[in-house]
């Protein structure tokens, strides 16, 4: 089973959405991943997929004989950890404050900085992450439905707004003022080395700094918490650029074909490995992927016509009732 599982650790592949903003990947669910592997040592390839931009299974870790889906098993580092790939948690995810601050994270942060991205911005940051390589009627339409799905999850109508943004920006400052008592001058948040949680905060904190506009409330918040900046700056330089975008300095790009899911990949290799017969399955997926473009305007297009008017459609405004803090 060792065996297994080291064999499994020098193969992997991590598939994130594109580079930007300084960053190996801008992407909130993309980034906490790369900086786990890079936390954890282990070598990996590292490939953007540009042809799915709204795929929920991004990111995903692959190797020859494994996968690990973003909407599978609560994210990719969870499937890392419950598959006994790469678990960075084991003396600690069991401590009662140490999952209290990763749930916090998880539910405060993710939301604000959701909310910074689709709700409160112009929408910039965004479409640079995620659409800006697809033609513009299609990456604006895209753009708009995911709005929508973002102003339903955050609970957020034409009524609840003002009130949902000000219990969003107040939860960030809670959080962001937890973390940095809780980090104090230490270089990681428990036992003085990294764990799942400083992959995930770090995520956070880079993309908000970096990512965000400088107009960005949540980022003036984070710069609010000097040793917080200082942390994600001080691991940004040690991780990110280091000058390799992986463990292994020639894995800029990967060969390898996912077991299932998005197969087009793009990245910018240093040079081509040798070409191979395609699989049946591969040539499926090729033929797909060209009326990727097609049906994508097509549906949203109806998700549109079929949405006319919803921006007074009425949402469930509670958002309390994951957990509360204020207490």
């Amino acid at each position: 089973m060792d065996e297994v599982i080291q064999k499994e650790r020098q193969h992997l592949t991590l598939v994130t959405r594109k580079p930007c903003f300084s960053l190996p990947t801008a992407c909130p669910s993309c980034l906490p991943v790369y900086i786990y592997l890079k936390f954890a040592n282990v070598p990996f390839d590292l490939c953007y997929n540009l042809t799915y931009p709204d795929s929920d299974q991004i990111p995903y870790v692959d190797s020859d004989t494994y996968v690990a889906y973003n909407n599978e098993k609560g994210g990719v580092i969870e499937s890392l950890k419950e598959d006994n790939i790469v678990n960075l948690d084991l003396e600690v995810q069991s401590l009662p404050e140490w999952v209290s601050i990763v749930a916090m994270i998880n539910s405060w942060l993710l939301d604000a900085i959701l909310y910074e991205l689709w709700v409160g911005s112009d929408g910039t940051s965004a479409n640079k992450i995620y659409y800006s390589d697809l033609p513009w009627p299609i990456g604006k339409l895209l753009y708009l439905k995911q709005v929508y799905n973002v102003k339903q999850l955050l609970g957020i109508s034409k009524d609840t707004a003002e009130r949902r943004e000000e219990e969003i920006y107040r939860r960030a400052t809670i959080a962001y003022q937890a973390l940095s008592t809780k980090l104090g001058e230490e270089s990681f948040f428990f036992d003085n080395r990294p764990t799942s949680l400083d992959a995930i905060f770090l995520g956070h904190a880079l993309i908000t700094l970096y990512a965000l506009p400088e107009t960005s409330m949540l980022r003036g918040k984070l710069l609010e918490q000097p040793n917080l900046v200082l942390y994600a700056d001080k691991h940004k330089a040690e991780l990110l650029d280091s000058g390799s975008s992986s463990s292994d300095p020639s894995s800029s790009s990967s060969s390898s074909i996912p077991k299932r899911g998005p197969s087009n990949w793009s990245s910018k290799p240093k040079s081509q490995p040798p070409k191979r017969e395609r699989t049946e399955e591969e040539k499926n997926f090729r033929r797909k992927a060209k009326y990727f473009l097609v049906t994508q305007l097509v549906a949203v297009l109806v998700f549109l016509s079929l949405l006319g008017g919803s921006d007074d459609t009425e949402v469930d405004a509670d958002g309390d009732d994951d957990f509360d803090y204020d207490n």
